[in-house]
């Protein structure tokens, strides 16, 4: 059969028309008589399937319901969700700053805390000894795992600078968040790093002092030769103990974001020489 002879018998087929009777079975009478087709059959299809999309996307756009489909978020629902979440965060920090007083006022009928050296009720809140957070085996284990890694680890050496016969390291990699500023009493530097980031010794030299405080969080100094002096804060945690012996470029801590100078996790390097803190940007390459 020819291809146009096909096709008009599709459409003739298409268009034939039924008769759809409903007859009186007593009389025999015809009461109801309707003539459709196929081609009825699927207009009247695709106009109910049209209908029924435009009656649910009129729902949806100008009810509630759309708060509920990806996307669809309204600005004040978004908004709340964002309050709620910053109430969450305030929430969370009131109830930390509330497990710190208690443990510190249990430290202070123990003795372990001096009672001379709370200076006010809010004090409480942050001040917290180093010695009274005993390492644990597990973590000595690891602190000594850790730092037999980090000793010959090339990678986290990136850029020195040899001055006067010393070679100084670079503290941390990351960008510097803040400059050193003696007029603003700003005697360091603030470098933003990621956490857990080792924090090397610009220099060989004895540690000493490596402790806790509320200000500075997490503290390490350093005696280097020619009476320079290291200082970082705001350490994650400590890898070295007062009186050990370090080298330049050596792993001596982690970066965190300890003490009050925000939640961003950064390293506060100070570089002193005889007493007096100078620019770090002199000596080592950032």
């Amino acid at each position: 059969m020819p291809k146009k002879k096909r096709s008009k018998a599709f459409w003739n087929n298409i268009k034939f028309k039924y008769k759809l009777t409903i007859i009186n079975e007593n009389t025999l009478e015809e009461v109801v008589g309707l003539r459709v087709s196929k081609l009825n059959g699927l207009s009247v299809l695709l106009t109910s399937i049209t209908v029924i999309f435009v009656i649910a996307a009129t729902i949806i756009t100008f009810t509630p319901l759309r708060n509920y489909l990806p996307g669809y978020m309204n600005s004040e629902v978004r908004k709340q969700i964002v309050v709620n979440a910053l109430r969450l965060d305030s929430l969370q920090q009131l109830v930390d700053k509330q497990k710190l007083y208690v443990m510190n006022i249990q430290d202070i009928f123990r003795g372990k805390i001096q009672v001379d050296t709370v200076h006010s009720m809010d004090s409480l809140t942050a001040i917290r000894e180093d010695s009274l957070m005993k390492r644990t085996e597990r973590e000595e284990e690891f602190r000594r795992k850790y730092e037999d890694a980090e000793k010959y680890n090339l990678t986290t050496i990136n850029a020195h600078a040899e001055v006067g016969g010393l070679l100084f390291f670079r503290p941390i990699r990351g960008m510097i968040s803040s400059h050193f500023d003696a007029a603003t009493k700003h005697f360091g530097m603030d470098i933003a790093a990621n956490p857990k980031e080792s924090v090397l010794a610009v220099l060989e030299g004895t540690v000493i002092l490596s402790t806790y405080t509320a200000e500075a969080g997490y503290l390490i100094e350093i005696q280097h030769n020619q009476d320079f002096v290291s200082i970082y804060k705001h350490c994650g945690s400590l890898l070295k103990k007062e009186g050990e012996l370090v080298k330049g470029g050596e792993a001596i801590a982690l970066a965190g974001n300890a003490g009050a100078s925000g939640t961003e996790p950064h390293l506060h390097f100070e570089l002193w020489k005889k007493g007096r803190p100078i620019n770090p940007e002199t000596y080592i390459v950032f």
